[in-house]
């Protein structure tokens, strides 16, 4: 692949930046596509053109200036994401023109990404958008977060808000094929419901706009549940800590439900219920899981090649689209991972 030639590079790249920190619900005027020239890698460095960039509801908070565990995004700069592209300049080593990487610099057309920082992908093992999703950050996220953080064992009775989503619908997967004996999901349509029991293996699912989550739990698991796995918080953290059984766990990933307010969510009513059931709830940052890279891709890659573990992709036509697919996700439209596609 070394000897392909580059292509003819375009006048302009086309990048979306972030110009006012949004309040609330995001805002189009809070953005802005703007052309810029293509970069020039440096030593050390590959130019891709980007093929498929990620949007995710972690985004949100870096919209905001509040003090978190990665940096905001900087105001009239370019925004960051996972990506998958072509390398078409090379000025690396261990990198040539034609080599797929997956990189961290999306929501641009061109990046000039440090060799450092990309990871050389295979599209003849999967396809390309797989790096960013079931086979990605969004996949060991999944994996580290049950597994590690949740502490899931064989005969669990597991939980999971946002099942539809990317991370949650491979979260129930994974521990049914582990072994749980029950595996439960939440999500916000009928349509979202079906496939979680029909398409996923999920034993019961549920719409948690169609009644009290808290009571749709309890029909779901009358014994209780013993591990929750949260993208959602809110009502959803408050039911799961109301059904949790004796030395429950709950892993919370995400609380897409509290992104947007503009004053502090209010917790939980039923804490004091931990003491008695001896429960625990922790945090998960997928940073700090890296070490299970490995292992996940080989574990989870063989049931992704033998149809054992299923996902679906949201697929969004072009760049100029990018910042709707990121409201989208805030609003639940997507089925599993949303993807850009340039």
């Amino acid at each position: 692949m070394s000897d392909a030639p580059a292509p003819a590079l375009p006048a302009v790249n086309r990048e979306w930046h972030l110009l006012s920190r949004p309040v609330g619900v995001p805002k189009a005027e809070d953005f802005a596509l703007v052309e810029a020239e293509v970069p020039q890698p440096r030593e050390g460095q590959v130019l891709v053109r980007n093929l498929y960039v990620s949007v995710d509801p972690y985004m949100r908070g870096r919209m905001s200036d509040a003090k978190s565990y990665v940096a905001p995004f900087e105001l009239g700069k370019v925004m960051q994401g996972g990506a998958v592209g072509v390398v078409v300049e090379s000025n690396a080593e261990g990198l040539s023109v034609g080599d797929h990487v997956l990189h961290f610099l999306g929501w641009r057309e061109y990046a000039a990404v440090n060799a450092k920082d990309a990871v050389k992908v295979d599209p003849e093992a999967a396809p390309l958008s797989a790096y960013l999703g079931v086979l990605g950050m969004t996949g060991l996220t999944a994996y580290a977060g049950l597994l590690r953080t949740a502490s899931f064992k064989e005969g669990d009775v597991v939980f999971v808000s946002g099942a539809a989503g990317a991370v949650g619908g491979q979260v129930g997967q994974i521990a049914k094929l582990k072994g749980a004996s029950r595996v439960i999901g939440s999500a916000g349509s009928a349509e979202k419901v079906k496939l979680l029991v029909e398409e996923y293996g999920f034993d019961a699912a549920f719409n948690y706009k169609d009644g009290p989550v808290g009571s749709q739990l309890r029909e779901a698991a009358p014994d209780g549940i013993d591990v929750y796995f949260d993208n959602v918080g809110g009502d959803h953290l408050e039911a799961a800590i109301g059904s949790l059984k004796h030395a429950g766990r709950i892993a919370i990933c995400g609380m897409i439900s509290v992104y947007n307010n503009t004053e502090p969510a209010p917790g939980p009513r039923n804490l004091a219920r931990l003491i008695a059931t001896r429960g625990r709830i922790e945090g998960l940052l997928v940073g700090d899981h890296y070490d299970l890279q490995a292992q996940f891709v080989e574990e989870v890659g063989a049931w992704v090649r033998s149809g054992e573990l299923k996902y679906r992709e949201t697929v969004v036509e072009g760049i100029e689209n990018n910042l709707e697919a990121f409201f989208g996700v805030l609003r639940g439209d997507n089925t599993g991972k949303m993807i850009v596609k340039f």
